[in-house]
C-alpha cells in the first residue's frame, strides 16, 4: 500500500515516514497542500495522512480536493487541536479517522492496517463482480454491505485454491450461488460444475448417483451409467445439504476424497478422478459430529476451507438493494413501495433469507393492484411482526444504541476509546453505529 504524508513540519513528516517504511509501506511525503496535489496526480495513492493546519492549503480543503480527484482515496487527519467539532467535520468530509498530536504510532499502525484490510476486501470483492460482468455470466450478486463484501472477498480467496471448502449458512442465503462463483472464479471454470442435493436423492440410489454403476449391477440397471464424480471430471462437484448424507455413504465419500479413486457399482476396477469438492449445509456439522450423526474425519476433510454466509437480518442494508433488484426483475419496473410499506418491509427478519424475499416480491407484483405496494398489501407475517419478538428486538436495539451513544459521549466521540470502554473492536463499533443509524454527534438529538 502506498501512503502519502502531508505535513509542513519536517520533523513530524520524517518521523512518520521512517516509521511506516520500517513497517513495509511505500511512502511519499509532501511539505504542503500544493506539493501533495502534484504527487497525488502523478502517483497512485491508497491512503493520505494529512495535517489539519498548514500554511498554503488547510487539511479540510486539501481533503476536499483529493476526494474530488479520487473519491476512493482513504484519509486520516492528524491535528494538534483535537476537538469533537473537528472530528465531526473531517468525518463529514470523508476522512476515515483522525488522530491528535503527538501521534500514538501503535494506534496509527492499527488504523492503517484496518484500512488496508478494508481495501483488500473491496478489491477482492470487485474482482468477483468483474468476473461475472466480463464473462456475461447468468449470475447476479446484489448487496453492498460490508458483510456481503467480506463474503465476496472470501469467495475470491477460496477460488484461488483447489482444496475442499464447506459453505455454511441458513436456508436461502445463497450457498449455491457462492459455490458457483468459487468455481467460475477459479482455474476449473471451463470444466463442468455438477451439483447434487443430498437431501433429495433416495438413500438406496445415492451410491449409484455419486459413483455410477455397471449394467446389471442391480435390478433395473439396464446400462452403464457414469456417476457425478465422473461427470464433474476436471471441474467441481457441489454437495448441497451435505449434512443429510447417510452415515453409510459418508464413509464411501470420505474414501473417494482421500484416495481420489472411485468404483462404479458392480465393477471391480477403480477410476482416478480429478474433482474439486465443495459442500454446503444449513446444519451445525460440529454438533452432528458430537451426536454421532456425522463422521468427524469427513467433516475435517470437507472443512479445509470454510465460508459463512450471514443471514439477511444481519445485513439489513442489502434488503433495499435486493428489493429493488427483484422488483425490476419480476415487476418490470412498473411497481414500487410507498415509504411506510418500505420501512416495515426492511424491519422484517426474513427467516427464509434472500429466497423468501424474492418469493414475497413475486407474490406482491402478481397480486397488487396499481403501481404502489402499501402496508395493507404486505403478507400478514410482515404486517404483524410487531408482536412480542419484534418488541423485544426493538427494545434490545434501543438499549444497545443508548450504550453506544453513552460511550461515545463519555469519550468525546473518539471511536477507539469508546470501543475499548465497551470491550469491542473499533471495527465492530463502526458496524454497530451504522446499524443503529449513528453517524456523528451533529446528527444526534
Amino acid at each position: 500500500m502506498r501512503i502519502l504524508i502531508v505535513d509542513d513540519e519536517k520533523i513530524q513528516r520524517d518521523m512518520l515516514r521512517g516509521f511506516l517504511e520500517k513497517q513495509g509501506y511505500e511512502v511519499l511525503s509532501a511539505a504542503g497542500g500544493r506539493e501533495a496535489l502534484a504527487l497525488f496526480a502523478s502517483h497512485p495513492v491508497h491512503l493520505v495522512l494529512l495535517d489539519h493546519r498548514m500554511d498554503d492549503i488547510n487539511g479540510d480543503e486539501l481533503l476536499r480536493q483529493l476526494r474530488a480527484s479520487s473519491p476512493l482515496v482513504r484519509a486520516i487527519m492528524i491535528t494538534a487541536y483535537g476537538s469533537v467539532d473537528t472530528a465531526v467535520r473531517v468525518m463529514q468530509l470523508g476522512a476515515d479517522d483522525f488522530l491528535e498530536k503527538p501521534v500514538d504510532l501503535r494506534l496509527l499502525l492499527d488504523k492503517i492496517r484496518s484500512i488496508e484490510l478494508d481495501i483488500s476486501v473491496k478489491d477482492e470483492a470487485d474482482s468477483v463482480t468483474e468476473t461475472i460482468q466480463s464473462r456475461r455470466l447468468p449470475l447476479t450478486v446484489v448487496g453492498s454491505s460490508r458483510a456481503m463484501q467480506e463474503v465476496l472477498s472470501l469467495i475470491y480467496r477460496v477460488a484461488e485454491t483447489d482444496w475442499p471448502a464447506l459453505i455454511r449458512g441458513e436456508t436461502g442465503t445463497g450457498k449455491e450461488l457462492a459455490a458457483r462463483l468459487i468455481h467460475l472464479q477459479g482455474s476449473r471454470a471451463k470444466a463442468p460444475f455438477v451439483e447434487v442435493n443430498c437431501a433429495a436423492v433416495p438413500e438406496n440410489l445415492f451410491e449409484s448417483e455419486l459413483f455410477g454403476h455397471e449394467k446389471g449391477a442391480f435390478t433395473g440397471a439396464s446400462s452403464r451409467r457414469r456417476g457425478l464424480f465422473e461427470q464433474a471430471e476436471g471441474g467441481t462437484l457441489f454437495l448441497d445439504e451435505v449434512g443429510e448424507l447417510p452415515l453409510q455413504l459418508q464413509a464411501k465419500l470420505l474414501r473417494a476424497l482421500q484416495d481420489r479413486h472411485i468404483s462404479r457399482l458392480g465393477s471391480e476396477s477403480s477410476i482416478v478422478v480429478n474433482v474439486r469438492v465443495l459442500a454446503a449445509t444449513n446444519r451445525d456439522l460440529r454438533e452432528m459430529v458430537t451426536q454421532g450423526r456425522f463422521r468427524e474425519d469427513l467433516f475435517f476433510r470437507l472443512n479445509v476451507l470454510e465460508l459463512f454466509i450471514p443471514p439477511l437480518r444481519e445485513r439489513r442494508s442489502d434488503i433495499v438493494e435486493l428489493t429493488q433488484h427483484f422488483l425490476a426483475q419480476h415487476g418490470a419496473g412498473r411497481i414500487g413501495f410507498d415509504a411506510d410499506a418500505q420501512a416495515l418491509f426492511v424491519k422484517y427478519d426474513f427467516p427464509g433469507n434472500v429466497r423468501e424475499l424474492e418469493h414475497i416480491i413475486q407474490r406482491l407484483v402478481t397480486f397488487v393492484r396499481g403501481s404502489m405496494i402499501r402496508i395493507a398489501d404486505l403478507p400478514v407475517e410482515i404486517r404483524e411482526q410487531q408482536g412480542d419478538g419484534g418488541l423485544l428486538a426493538e427494545r434490545l436495539a434501543r438499549v444497545e444504541r443508548q450504550m453506544l451513544l453513552a460511550a461515545l459521549e463519555e469519550h468525546d466521540w473518539v471511536q477507539t476509546r469508546a470501543a475499548e470502554s465497551l470491550g469491542i473492536s473499533e471495527r465492530v463499533l463502526r458496524y454497530k453505529m451504522t446499524r443503529a443509524g449513528i453517524r456523528n454527534r451533529t446528527l444526534e438529538p
